[in-house]
């Protein structure tokens, strides 16, 4: 509608003037770039606008009409190159997002695929350890502590590879791991405490799997040693976790170390019974168990003169895995016997004289 009401029909040298003078001012270098964003139907009548509005010649500035329209016009082709370099920058940066999702998105495909071959390769070698490990002998309470050791090195190892594919610079990342290892570890100061102390124990062996030991406010069968935690199966069948720091700091009592153990009853009869019958009933009941060892000898010796009994002391040895059988066992046939043959147990007795007046 401006156009129509600002252009005549015809086209004199001054306009063609004019328009080589636009055309060289808008045909720089960045606007080249711009207008490349510009439907060419929308730029050519823009520039044809916008050519007959510059540069008005001063016989002309008075007209009302050719004055508004130049302002128009002028504003028209500003906002036509504003938005194209706004269209400009959008295009770009949807570029760069286009081009940086690609790389990105290969990256992530490559790190899933590192992180699924790798869990493969921890698998296969944790197997091929084991079975190195078998082939050795090597105690299980060492297989079990150096398999846990190993798989965790080897995460660490698969992480840092991940980590790596991704675009994180490592080495910055080992600094700062570095540095917030020592915050951990002062937190965490206690497990490794009690890794330390898995280490002490696997170096020393105060026990092994399969023993049966007594530590501070716990007792039972040794199951397994991991990197930082005893596990114990008491009596009852109840597992207890129990740190290692605590185990290697204090006093443990193995009762499975040793091949022999000592088995001692104390046997109480009442004041009058024959010693010398006692004994000899004790030593049929001892030497007619074979789990019982003839070397060292049974001891059987009058222990102590109680308040309400004779009591007789009975030790002799066993094999550690026959303990606890002998034990119950003789008990039973003790308290059998000594019925059979009229050998009485005393109880707690008391003697009140009543003075007479």
């Amino acid at each position: 509608e401006i156009c129509a009401c600002l252009v005549g029909s015809e086209m004199c040298i001054r306009d063609r003037v004019w328009l080589l003078s636009i055309i060289k001012r808008v045909f720089t270098a960045p606007n080249i770039r711009l207008c490349k964003n510009i439907s060419d139907g929308l730029f050519i009548e823009t520039l044809q606008d916008y050519t007959y509005c510059q540069d008005v010649p001063a016989s002309l500035q008075y007209d009302s009409e050719k004055l508004i329209g130049f302002y128009l016009l002028n504003e028209k082709m500003n906002l036509l190159l504003l938005n194209a370099a706004s269209g400009s920058k959008l295009g770009q940066v949807l570029e760069k997002l286009v081009d940086f999702g690609m790389d990105a998105g290969k990256d992530i495909l490559v790190a899933i695929l590192i992180y699924s071959v790798g869990r493969f390769i921890i698998k296969q070698i944790g197997v091929l350890i084991a079975k190195v490990l078998e082939k050795r002998k090597i105690e299980t309470s060492v297989q079990t502590f150096l398999k846990g050791l190993v798989k965790i090195l080897l995460n660490m190892v698969l992480a840092f590879a991940i980590i790596s594919k991704l675009g994180v610079e490592t080495t910055s990342f080992a600094a700062l791991l570095a540095s917030a290892g020592v915050a951990v570890g002062m937190a965490l100061s206690g497990n490794l405490s009690n890794f330390a102390g898995g280490l002490i124990i696997l170096v020393f062996k105060p026990f092994k799997v399969g023993d049966y030991i007594d530590g501070p406010g716990v007792s039972g069968t040794i199951k397994e040693i991991q990197i930082f935690h005893t596990i114990l199966s008491t009596l009852d069948n109840r597992m207890i976790y129990v740190p290692n720091g605590m185990l290697s700091g204090n006093a443990v009592i193995n009762y499975s170390k040793q091949e022999m153990r000592r088995v001692e009853w104390v046997f109480g009869v009442e004041y009058g019974e024959d010693v010398q019958r006692v004994r000899t009933v004790l030593q049929r009941i001892i030497y007619a168990d074979k789990r019982i060892l003839d070397t060292p000898a049974p001891i059987i010796v009058l222990g102590s003169l109680s308040a309400s009994s004779v009591d007789i002391t009975v030790r002799v040895w066993v094999k550690t895995a026959d303990y606890w059988n002998v034990l119950y066992d003789i008990n039973e046939i003790v308290y059998t016997t000594f019925n059979e043959e009229g050998i009485g147990f005393p109880f707690p007795q008391l003697t009140v004289h009543q003075a007479s007046e």
